[in-house]
């Protein structure tokens, strides 16, 4: 029976996207649910899958091309999948790994394996009954890249020498979707908003006194790490409480104050920067938080984040800390009015009551929107969550 792939259903936000990557091609045999192609759009790269077993007969739409919601992409025919796997399992049966992994090995990693020529042994499952998933595999080959790059002599080769010194080949491929997108929108906030940064300073050793004596009985209690992220988010859920202008945003002429705290969280990918949103995060606990944090984390590095995860948001939090950065000046995620900047934390002399001590400080970075905020109100913003995380206890008393 023949069936039609069409591509996902794009919400409102999404006007089309691109084929990137066709997984299977034309003549392909194919099992329930694997993947078949890959589409990007400005927001997100979508996986189709396969509805049934069967084989891919006709692709419609080839890499590259653009297409709109729900639009036929191939024709798929139904029911020959188990005649066609079994020859080629005839063809590469002695191909086929002997350790009692491959049997929980589903359809996208046996082809990856394949691919990477991957030894099945060495990796370490993380998915159901020890079934080894995408990710397992991703963490896989981003390990062993490292253990190559730090294996490499110091002293280059004659082959790295030409690729690297004495060539002067020029590669231009095109941008993706994403970093279009985020080319674009970057330059349309310095060009449509009054962006100017204001920076604080922030004592971090009550909050690493909390981690140290917590953190191993909050992880046992909860099932995830108690971060820093974590306190960040509660600091800015109680300063925008008390400053609902940061919370706001601009619409035309029009200033729009939400009465809820969605707060974005930027993560870096492969593909790019994203910024999935913790909804109602002033309703969470803290440990709802670190939950959430976790979870958006893990989707970005799969490339599992949905559309909806990253649509709206009233503030974002950017840790450019992870990466070393010492100090830095965040761009504004349009529409909203302000966007915090977290760093890296660093021991430093500084004056406490007459007295130079070490204390592990971090400097906090925060761009808003002039048009909207005065810098009355960004300042006292960004002092209002320095004070509450130097005092960790005005998180609890919502002070």
């Amino acid at each position: 029976m023949s069936i039609e792939i069409k591509s996902p259903t794009f919400p409102e936000s999404v006007a089309d996207g691109t084929v990137a990557n066709w997984v299977k091609k034309e003549g392909e045999s194919v099992e329930q649910d694997e993947v078949i192609a890959e589409i990007e759009t400005d927001k997100v790269v979508l996986e189709v899958v396969a509805p049934v077993s069967g084989t891919i007969t006709r692709i419609v739409k080839q890499e590259g091309e653009i297409v709109n919601s729900s639009e036929l992409i191939a024709e798929f025919n139904e029911g020959t999948a188990l005649v066609e796997e079994a020859i080629i399992d005839t063809d590469l049966s002695d191909v086929e790994i002997l350790e009692p992994k491959v049997d929980k090995l589903g359809p996208a990693a046996k082809r990856i394996i394949a691919e990477e020529n991957i030894d099945p042994s060495t990796i370490e499952s993380t998915g159901k009954n020890g079934r080894v998933t995408k990710a397992d595999l991703v963490n896989h080959m981003n390990n062993k890249s490292k253990d190559i790059n730090t294996a490499e002599p110091k002293t280059p080769t004659a082959e790295k020498k030409i690729s690297f010194s004495d060539s002067r080949d020029e590669k231009r491929v095109p941008m993706s979707r994403l970093r279009a997108t985020i080319a674009n929108r970057l330059l349309t906030v310095k060009q449509e908003t009054a962006m100017l940064t204001t920076f604080n300073e922030v004592d971090m050793l009550p909050i690493k006194e909390l981690r140290s004596k917590y953190g191993a009985e909050f992880e046992k209690q909860h099932g995830v790490k108690l971060g820093f992220m974590g306190f960040f988010v509660i600091a800015a859920i109680q300063a925008l409480k008390k400053f609902p202008l940061v919370n706001a945003s601009i619409d035309k002429t029009d200033i729009v104050y939400h009465g809820y705290q969605d707060i974005g969280v930027a993560v870096s990918t492969e593909r790019g920067l994203v910024v999935p949103v913790i909804r109602d995060a002033d309703m969470l606990s803290l440990p709802d938080i670190e939950k959430s944090i976790m979870d958006y984390s893990i989707k970005a590095r799969d490339g599992k984040l949905s559309m909806d995860e990253m649509q709206g948001g009233t503030f974002t939090i950017s840790n450019g800390g992870v990466f070393g950065s010492l100090l830095s000046t965040p761009i504004l995620n349009a529409p909203q009015t302000a966007i915090l900047g977290m760093h890296s934390i660093q021991n430093r002399p500084v004056a406490i009551d007459n007295e130079v001590v070490i204390r592990p400080m971090m400097y906090l970075a925060m761009s808003y929107d002039h048009r909207l905020l005065d810098g009355k109100e960004a300042v006292t913003f960004l002092v209002s969550i320095k004070e509450q995380l130097e005092s960790p206890e005005r998180l609890l008393l919502n002070l």
